[in-house]
């Protein structure tokens, strides 16, 4: 149940229940013939796109900036943001920066 989206979590667990195609089409408010497409298509495997865990550029220039001794308030200033923000983007980039090093180094991690 890894691929599927939310509704079709919520569609496989009601059908799970024992709830019957009409039941489940009426509380997700959908036609049962559309219902029963939906399971069909829940069958199908899907592939995820790639995860982007490389800093977006708001995260980079925020970190080049912090990197240069600017301070949150100033960073903030010239990106016309509030300093919360900048804290919060940094953290981001901080996180997506460790994740990528983390599959680098684990076996098999994306190269």
């Amino acid at each position: 149940m890894e691929h599927l989206r939310p509704i079709e979590r919520r569609m496989q667990h009601m059908r799970d229940q024992g709830l019957a195609v009409n039941e489940i089409a009426k509380r997700i408010g959908h036609s049962p013939s559309h219902t029963r497409r939906m399971f069909e298509w829940m069958k199908i495997p899907r592939v995820r796109p790639a995860i982007k865990r490389t800093p977006r550029p708001i995260e980079a220039r925020v970190l080049a900036m912090r990197a240069a001794g600017e301070t949150h308030e100033r960073v903030a200033e010239r990106l016309r943001r509030g300093p919360n923000f900048v804290r919060q983007v940094e953290g981001l980039a901080h996180f997506r920066l460790g994740i990528e090093l983390l599959d680098k180094s684990h076996p098999g991690g994306a190269e």
